[in-house]
């Protein structure tokens, strides 16, 4: 009989008050004992309407019935069948508008905690003695893939285990992009990944770091010159945006892309970091999404007295998961609902000083649907801070449309690339946040995956 508990197993984390002040992982994850009470909340339903929830349509009731059977690493092979990136997703995906979003059990009660089994099942293999991964026959083809993040490693991961020679290309000196510059280590220990790129290399992929596509090499040359009969760009959108109000300039005044990558990646929470940063006492972080709670979450760890959200909108209008926003919450960062900047204000040698922000009401729906926040007339204040983060958006870096020929763009510069990821450049395929603007992990590699079941269907007619 399944277990007809009305809530989820109830997730293990570390207390507020002591975790705002380290970069360990939230949450502690699941026991085998509270993995197997929890999958046997599952009804395994005849339709499994939370597979068609799942981007990359995972079988979610199959490797559920093998957490309940206490069958892990059976669990894992179900799913790493459709995920090259378990440990990952089951941390940083948005179960609760996906998958869990369609769970039957959450009609009446609480969902069927996806996420957190999945979380545990990978955890649990990683765990284990180091278990071969037998690598694929080469089928003699190559195919390039260009970022290494979440799209581009889901491309590389399906391809290889189909026997494709493929080489990932990586700008920077780490592989696993905005899952190690963006996302903190209190989320996604960056160990995680490093695991899942290693199983990558032993399917065969080949992963070339600091390898500026467009700069050291163009796409053009990986085709004509390079041997690539295929190529897939995966380079997500890590083009900041910016306000253009004034005092943006000010010592002091970060993107959160910076400001995350300098965290992230080069460790600037470290006494020994190699990289500067600042350690603000009174900080406001200007957005609502994932980045946003991230930078503020990462600003109250490097020792911030006070953190503000400041956002132009309500709090129902937040586009971060309400996980985080509960988190960033517990841990005493404040936030400053209908509220817009003006100006960033700073002293004679241009540090950062204080922000101008100005009330906002929420009017008529806009194009996105949302309501759209309008200036409340004399009611600007003025906040206290010494740092701000502007966390309101990303978009593609030019360089690669810039570089190849024949490659269209959208106007805001995403790539143009069909619903199978061809673009207009023939054998060039293109997903994730590229192509869409920025979005999520999971949705990144439901694009990669797409992308690489085109390649494979267009290199078998070559």
């Amino acid at each position: 009989m399944p277990n007809m508990s009305p809530k989820k197993a109830e997730m293990p984390k570390q207390p507020a008050e002591i975790r705002k002040r380290n970069f360990l992982e939230v949450a502690t994850g699941y026991t085998k004992e509270v993995a197997m009470e929890e999958a046997t909340r599952c009804l395994n339903c005849k339709h499994r309407p939370c597979v068609s929830g799942c981007p990359v349509h995972i079988r979610i009731p199959d490797f559920i019935k093998e957490v309940a059977a206490g069958n892990f690493e059976q669990a894992y092979d179900v799913i790493h069948q459709s995920s090259s990136l378990p440990a990952v997703c089951g941390r940083v995906c948005p179960q609760e508008s996906q998958c869990e979003a369609r769970c039957v059990r959450g009609i009446k009660d609480e969902p069927v905690g996806i996420g957190r089994l999945e979380r545990f099942v990978a955890d649990w293999h990683n765990a284990q003695e180091e278990s071969a991964v037998s690598k694929p026959v080469s089928n003699g083809r190559k195919v390039a893939v260009i970022g290494s993040g979440p799209s581009g490693l889901t491309c590389a991961g399906d391809l290889a285990k189909k026997g494709y020679d493929v080489t990932v290309f990586e700008a920077l000196h780490l592989a696993g992009g905005v899952l190690v510059y963006g996302i903190p280590e209190f989320r996604l220990p960056k160990s995680i990944v490093q695991q899942e790129v290693d199983t990558l290399r032993k399917l065969g992929v080949k992963i070339e770091t600091n390898m500026v596509i467009g700069r050291v090499l163009s796409i053009d040359e990986l085709m004509d010159e390079q041997g690539f009969e295929a190529v897939f760009i995966g380079t997500g959108a890590g083009l900041p945006r910016f306000m253009n109000i004034p005092g943006e300039n000010f010592c002091g005044v970060y993107s959160a892309n910076e400001f995350l990558t300098r965290t992230n990646l080069m460790k600037a929470y470290k006494e020994d970091a190699a990289t500067p940063i600042m350690h603000a006492k009174r900080v406001a972080v200007v957005g609502g999404g994932n980045v946003a709670m991230d930078a503020a979450r990462s600003a109250m760890r490097l020792g911030a007295d006070t953190v503000y959200i400041v956002y132009r909108r309500s709090e129902e209008e937040l586009p971060a998961r309400a996980e985080e926003i509960e988190h960033a919450k517990e841990e005493g960062v404040v936030f400053h609902m209908l509220s817009n900047p003006l100006e960033i204000l700073g002293d004679e040698n241009e540090f950062v000083t204080g922000m101008r922000i100005q009330k906002m009401a929420l009017g008529e729906p806009d194009a996105s649907g949302r309501r759209r926040p309008v200036p409340v007339e004399g009611s600007e204040e003025l906040l206290d801070v010494d740092a701000v983060i502007m966390a309101i958006g990303t978009s593609p870096n030019p360089l690669i449309k810039s570089t190849t020929k024949g490659l269209e763009t959208q106007r805001w510069g995403g790539i143009v690339a069909d619903e199978h990821g061809a673009t207009t450049r023939e054998g060039v395929f293109a997903g994730g946040d590229a192509v869409s603007g920025a979005a999520t992990v999971i949705l990144a590699m439901g694009a990669g995956k797409t992308a690489a079941a085109a390649i494979d269907e267009y290199l078998s007619k070559k």
